[in-house]
């Protein structure tokens, strides 16, 4: 969204749809393909592997019940788990509320080992457990995944049972939550509650690898290693294998202390285009050397920092060279699973079409995926800027940082701390982002500076859109549909956090028959090749004014949003593949600078001739008499509309510019550029002829692509220049230059 989309949040709200949730559910191809007996089979810890465990998705026994201890639940229907209440592929297809529980049942026999360990990947959002009738404990946050020993409430014999019941006030609360919400519409979307990620038992010795921490130093060459145990044992030893494929290159096999550091020869160093990992084996030892416990893993040599480039720009530095970053917004939705995708392979598929596409970068906006969608983003290369989701109240652009109560602030700081622990181990993760548009947004400061102690090893862009606090590592806008770029600071990147978001209903694939985006097209060609120019002109922010990252919205359509990449099913590819690649692609090569042939008045005012009274057909001729139109310094509107940059005040509902030019000899061929801002409704001729047209309105000056045939008619001389823009309500503003590429 940008700041006109929120000042008319409220409004939105009220007239969202009481229907948006589809009563005919949409399937993906991988709908079917969901085992009934053991959906998600995949080992759900990619970083840290043991080969004895057990997967306990599947049927279990379900109810909703306002009943609050498990002893008097009636137990009537099944449920799909790991998928959630509300979703299709659950089973239950209902929403819960605030007074209700999810109750789960199942039993099952217990593998063989010392203590056995029960895990969740993911519940939302309170969530307790019984074991044959005794509780286990409980667990607060929808996001992060947790563990019970139930060693001591196991019975002999087979046939153990598990009771499991989870509360979840969705947007009656203030707990994270991301855009689930109880009446879905707009930007916000059907609520996930209960069990949605990979319920599953580890056996494990007395003294076990309770997880591991580490951090790679690329500069020297040195990865450290830091060991929790869980359980007691006398002179323990750590050992770390470090293997590039068969070949061992590092390992330590006793080190007395659980922080273990190891000397890398000439490290790989991980990149989107080389995605290297180096495996793990991670071993507890007695002082004799017995094995105690042991896991493999892997993990990535790269770097990331804010630094300068040859030009003296800040830049955003991966493994201390210029990275420009360009990705999708990734909501993770999926018309079967919600929250949860359908198969290990549906996951997947969304990271290689954006692979595919060109992208390098992910924003993973609002949600936290399990850990094997993290795993992708790590084995195919992309890099991945990680939301918290966002909970409790929201500000406007200009208002101060909301006041939650200590019980909120201490939910938001237990579940973040518990993200960042989870997710730390994985390369792929290159910057945190504390806060989306204001949402939830307190403390920025302390937020920011409490991230950055947990951990340095990552970039963070404290505040995404708006309500920037001047901290962080990142000055980030949304601009819709864009794009724009803030200038960089000298310790903060310049980045779009959000643009684009143009629209393609499709009928057949979409989650109701209507659907919206924040500018929509009728025909695929007619979105590609808006899609295209938005990359088109993306490139011309890199060089100048400094962008360096850009998050264009978003990788499918998503309930009742049609301005995805892909349809909500993932069948159909909205845009013509190709150009997109290629404009993507272009993105990775030279910048390009724009050399004024028209200027705008961004940095000088430049002199128009105006009025606001309608005047005769004939306005836009060169041959017309301007002369007792009004002279006045560009740009024309009024002052606290976004990006405008104010010469002359323009409050009526309609504005006419013109001004002659002289046009330089240029060779015939020579791309030109309209750069404009308009706010709202706006039309450009060049010597009476057709130019452009766009309805809306920008929050920031963007280029545009002159027509060729247009711009070859442009020869040496004098030409004329005839604006007019048509305000509708908010804030107005209109300026145009004509550029040329260098």
């Amino acid at each position: 969204m940008n700041l006109r989309t929120l000042q008319l949040l409220p409004l939105f709200l009220l007239v969202m749809s009481a229907n948006a949730q589809s009563s005919a559910h949409l399937k993906t191809r991988w709908t079917d393909q969901v085992s009934r007996a053991l959906p998600h089979p995949e080992y759900p810890r990619p970083q840290m592997v043991r080969t004895n465990w057990l997967n306990l998705n599947g049927q279990w026994d379900f109810a909703l019940s306002t009943q609050t201890d498990p002893t008097h639940v009636q137990f009537g229907r099944k449920i799909l788990v790991p998928f959630p209440v509300e979703s299709y592929l659950s089973g239950i297809t209902q929403h819960v509320s605030d007074t209700e529980v999810i109750w789960y049942r199942r039993t099952f026999d217990a593998p063989v080992g010392d203590r056995l360990l029960l895990h969740f990947g993911a519940s939302d959002f309170e969530t307790t457990v019984w074991v044959n009738g005794k509780k286990v404990g409980s667990h607060k946050g929808g996001y992060d995944p947790f563990t019970f020993d139930i060693t001591d409430n196991l019975k002999p014999g087979a046939n153990q049972e598990l009771i499991v019941g989870v509360t979840d006030p969705t947007d009656g609360g203030t707990q994270p939550r991301g855009k689930q919400v109880r009446k879905p519409g707009g930007i916000f979307y059907t609520s996930t509650s209960g069990i949605w990620q990979t319920v599953w038992l580890e056996p494990v010795p007395k003294t076990s690898i309770e997880n591991v921490s580490m951090r790679a130093d690329s500069n020297h060459g040195v990865l450290n290693v830091e060991f929790k145990t869980r359980g007691l044992g006398d002179s323990l030893r750590y050992s770390v294998q470090v293997l590039d494929g068969a070949t061992v290159v590092a390992e330590e096999l006793l080190s007395r202390s659980a922080r273990v550091s190891l000397k890398v020869p000439f490290p790989k160093l991980w990149s989107p285009e080389s995605p290297f990992l180096y495996d793990l084996r991670l071993s507890i030892k007695e002082g004799t050397g017995k094995v105690l416990d042991s896991v493999t893993s892997y993990y990535a040599f790269r770097s990331m920092r804010i630094g300068s480039d040859r030009n003296g720009l800040t830049r955003i530095l991966l493994n201390d060279e210029p990275c420009f970053m360009v990705g999708p917004l990734d909501q993770g939705f999926w018309p079967d699973g919600l929250y949860t995708p359908p198969t290990d392979d549906a996951m997947k598929y969304d990271i290689e079409v954006t692979k595919r596409l060109g992208f390098n970068m992910i924003r993973k906006h609002v949600k936290v995926e399990p850990d094997r969608w993290y795993y992708w983003c790590d084995k195919l290369g992309i890099l991945v800027w990680q939301d918290m989701p966002s909970g409790d109240g929201f500000i406007s652009p200009r208002d101060p940082d909301i006041h939650r109560t200590p019980e909120s602030a201490a939910e938001y700081e237990t579940e973040l701390k518990a993200m960042i622990d989870h997710l730390r181990n994985h390369p792929s993760i290159v910057t945190w982002i504390p806060f989306n548009e204001g949402w939830g947004q307190f403390d920025t400061a302390r937020i920011t500076d409490l991230i950055r102690a947990y951990d340095p090893t990552r970039l963070i862009d404290s505040t995404t859109g708006w309500a920037d606090r001047g901290v962080g590592d990142m000055l980030d806008w949304h601009s819709y549909p864009g794009p724009a770029s803030p200038k960089p600071e000298l310790k903060r990147a310049a980045v779009l956090g959000e643009f684009g978001g143009l629209g393609l209903p499709v009928p057949d694939h979409m989650w109701q028959k209507e659907g919206w985006g924040y500018q929509s097209y009728k025909t695929p060609d007619e979105l590609t090749d808006a899609g295209v120019s938005l990359f088109e002109r993306l490139r011309f922010l890199i060089a100048s004014p400094g962008l360096s990252a850009a998050v264009y919205t978003q990788t499918s359509d998503v309930e009742t949003e049609a301005n995805g990449l892909m349809t909500y099913d993932r069948e159909i590819l909205k845009m013509d593949e190709k150009r997109l690649h290629q404009a993507i692609t272009d993105l990775f090569g030279p910048a390009l600078s724009l050399v004024a042939v028209v200027p705008t008045s961004e940095t000088e005012s430049q002199i128009w001739r105006f009025t606001t009274a309608k005047p005769k057909e004939s306005w836009v001729k060169p041959a017309f008499d301007d002369s007792k139109w009004a002279e006045g310094k560009g740009g024309f509107g009024t002052a606290g509309t976004p990006g405008a940059i104010v010469g002359t005040e323009w409050k009526s509902d309609d504005i006419w510019l013109r001004r002659t030019f002289d046009m330089p000899d240029l060779d015939r061929g020579t791309k030109l550029y309209f750069k404009l801002h308009h706010d709202d409704d706006a039309e450009v001729y060049i010597d009476g002829v057709p130019a452009f047209h766009s309805a809306g309105y920008l929050s920031a000056y963007s280029t545009f692509s002159i027509p060729q045939a247009l711009a070859d008619k442009l020869t040496s001389g004098t030409h004329t220049l005839a604006v007019h823009c048509h305000q509708i309500k908010g804030g107005q503003f209109i300026d145009v230059g004509i550029y040329r590429a260098l």
